[in-house]
């Protein structure tokens, strides 16, 4: 009887400078073959029997109520600081390059505090809705509970998300410093619109102001257009209640706009003929331009993505096969495709998009890279469904000025050095 031989997988077909592959090895059944021929030299042994380890001689821990993490998982934390004074005004951020995939554990979101993290006791706790409606009601979180549930996955992010890159000169940070104030999470809870609609919407209103129930009254104002829209009334966060650093018992939830209209601790909205002006809207979140003037109310999040693996802190051992991945996101849609460059934006590949490809959600993207040892300069750009392209860290900064503070979506870049080590630079 013939013997059938298995065909030798062909060489990954490069797609772009400095060794970056063809996505389709991501995208195709020959994808294992190819990158298994490329990776067993380097990182796997002749098989060998396995020892009988310590663990598998004793019954392991008892039951929890809640789960946690494993202790050999230490470093996968959020780090934070507080301004000076205070315990609780300032930011956490989630470690995006110790993460894969799309979602953020609740564990690991992001915070962003004015006054702290208030204690609420939710038999106490209401949200009320008034102003121009015909009938201003109150509801109890129990009340909300008894209407329509709907779910969505969405991103947070906070508008200073990445201003390091406004600075003249590369901050020496990584993925979680700089860009570590986004998380995406599946939501559940009430439309806005259906609360909107019980209330009676007076035809003079365009705007609504959003209230919070921390000490330092955090409030903005939103269009009721958007209101009226995908806005949601969070309860719960990816299945369990919203955590308290992320409004418990409920929050705002405006898919793609900015991080803060996404009011924490929601207690009141108001419906208005304008905005309100507060101190959260006039003080903070507007953009400073070159000429002195100030943008306000820029609500979306543009078109944005970060690498997150190679990136500073993970350096590369020795060359072979890596993969390029990182996250996608845009606060007017979908992610339509992530290109991806490895000798600082002088070529460009298209990376594969993991599903699910969702509007208003972190898109993970994915791109085979064979590293040659040398110096890389490792870039993605994004682009959404309406078109609209990820500028450069340059073209932004000429269009905008480095004084905006606010809203950067410029091209980040990491430099790969001849020994493995990975730094932040602009390219």
């Amino acid at each position: 009887m013939r013997q059938k031989t298995r065909p030798m997988p062909s060489e990954p077909e490069q797609a772009a400078g400095n060794g970056v592959l063809d996505r389709r090895l991501f995208l195709t059944g020959g994808a294992a073959a190819a990158i298994g021929s490329a990776v067993l030299p380097d990182h796997a042994r002749a098989a060998e029997a396995l020892p009988v380890e310590p663990w598998m001689k004793t019954p392991g821990s008892p039951f929890a109520p809640y789960g946690q993490p494993s202790k050999y998982a230490g470093k996968v934390g959020r780090i934070f600081a507080s301004a000076p004074g205070t315990t609780g005004t300032g930011a956490s951020r989630t470690p995006h390059h110790l993460l894969d995939g799309m979602m953020t554990p609740n564990g690991l979101h992001f915070e962003r505090h004015h006054s702290g993290i208030p204690d609420i006791n939710p038999e106490t706790h209401r949200l009320l809705i008034h102003g121009l409606v015909k009938r201003p009601l109150t509801f109890t979180l129990d009340a909300l509970m008894r209407y329509p549930m709907e779910s969505r996955i969405a991103f947070i992010e906070c508008a200073g998300n990445s201003a390091l890159l406004y600075q003249k000169e590369p901050a020496q940070l990584g993925v979680q410093p700089i860009h570590g104030l986004l998380s995406c999470a599946e939501w559940t809870g009430v439309r806005l619109a259906t609360l909107l609609d019980d209330a009676g919407v007076d035809p003079r209103a365009q705007w609504i102001l959003a209230e919070g129930a921390d000490a330092s009254g955090m409030s903005r104002s939103v269009p009721l257009a958007k209101a009226m829209g995908d806005a949601m009334v969070a309860i719960y966060q990816n299945g369990e209640p919203v955590r308290p650093s992320n409004g418990y018992p409920m929050r705002l939830l405006l898919p793609g706009y900015e991080g803060n209209a996404n009011v924490k601790w929601l207690r009141r909205i108001k419906l208005t003929e304008a905005p309100t002006m507060t101190k959260d809207e006039t003080s903070k979140y507007t953009m400073l331009q070159n000429d002195g003037k100030a943008l306000q109310f820029c609500f979306a999040q543009e078109a944005k993505s970060v690498i997150t693996r190679p990136s500073p802190g993970l350096t590369m051992a020795a060359p072979g096969l890596y993969e390029i991945t990182g996250l996608a996101w845009s606060g007017y849609g979908k992610i339509a495709k992530v290109e991806v460059s490895a000798d600082g934006g002088a070529s460009w590949a298209l990376a594969a998009l993991q599903e699910p490809v969702l509007p208003m959600a972190v898109t993970r993207f994915r791109s085979p890279w064979r590293w040659d040892g040398g110096p890389a300069t490792l870039l993605s750009r994004a682009t959404d469904e309406t078109g609209y392209v990820q500028p450069s860290r340059s073209r932004l900064i000429a269009d905008r000025g480095a004084r905006a503070a606010y809203h950067f979506n410029g091209i980040a870049s990491w430099g790969v050095a001849q020994g493995g080590e990975v730094r932040h630079v602009y390219a």
